[in-house]
């Protein structure tokens, strides 16, 4: 089964946003160690997705659509 790039990057979101919902439950957000876990997952989040826009507009320039003529 393959993933796809919206699936993995939603995937990734959701975990993230699980992480602070149960660090902030259970008290440990706190902690220096999960802050910086979560944060740097955030960060590597914003990373993948900044190269998937980038990547993405620059395949649109390589091939652009092509109009029918008629």
């Amino acid at each position: 089964m393959a993933l796809s790039k919206n699936t993995i990057a939603l995937t990734y979101t959701g975990i993230i946003t699980v992480g602070f919902f149960v660090a902030g439950l259970f008290g440990v957000l706190d902690y220096f160690i999960v802050k910086l876990l979560l944060f740097v997952g955030f960060a590597l989040l914003i990373i993948y997705l900044i190269l998937m826009v980038t990547k993405q507009s620059t395949e649109n320039k390589n091939h652009p659509e092509q109009k029918d003529s008629e």
